[in-house]
């Protein structure tokens, strides 16, 4: 059971697998940062014109040193990775809970903890921003009492009333539309 459950995922690999590129299609297109040539003084320049108590030998430009072998890309596609993870299973049930796992119940738990802490942190901000006991809070509030402006309310404002009136104008609206829509 324990073959059949990593053969595939290795037929999908293999089968994605290009064994015999051809160099006019598969390699990509030579560009200017292909090739990297650092820039190199060249003994002729027009410093020779000049003093040479002027000029500063610690001010040319020198070519960069770099290193001739990178190190390589790390393989960062998709089936590596899930390859990675499922190669211990043993069962289907196995390789079912690591692909639901992986691809919906962490991202999900993910979103979900980054929206409540971007809400959690929004509401908060917005009552502390002038009742705060913070060095900022502290002069923002200066700040208005300098230029003698009122700080705004800290309450809620909503009113009982314009929610009923609100409802009014609502009802009224809509019976006025379609007051005629069954006649023809």
């Amino acid at each position: 059971m324990a073959g059949y459950a990593m053969e595939i995922p290795e037929l999908i690999q293999t089968a994605s697998i290009n064994h015999n590129p051809d160099p006019a299609h598969d390699i990509n297109p030579a560009t200017a940062a292909s090739e990297k040539q650092p820039v190199v003084a060249s003994p002729d320049s027009d410093t020779n014109s000049i003093a040479s108590d002027l000029v500063d030998e610690s001010r040319f430009i020198r070519p960069v040193h770099r290193r001739q072998n990178l190190p390589p890309l790390p393989d960062l596609r998709f089936e590596q990775s899930y390859l990675a993870s499922i190669k211990d299973a043993q069962t289907w049930g196995r390789v079912a809970w690591i692909t639901t796992r992986d691809q919906v119940l962490l991202p999900l738990i993910q979103g979900t903890v980054w929206t409540l802490a971007l809400s959690g942190w929004r509401f908060w901000n917005r009552s502390a921003s002038l009742s705060g006991h913070t060095l900022g809070s502290r002069i923002r509030r200066w700040w208005y009492e300098v230029n003698n402006w009122h700080l705004p309310q800290l309450g809620t404002t909503r009113s009982p009333g314009l929610a009923s009136q609100m409802e009014d104008e609502f009802l009224k609206s809509y019976a006025t539309q379609f007051a005629n829509a069954g006649s023809s």
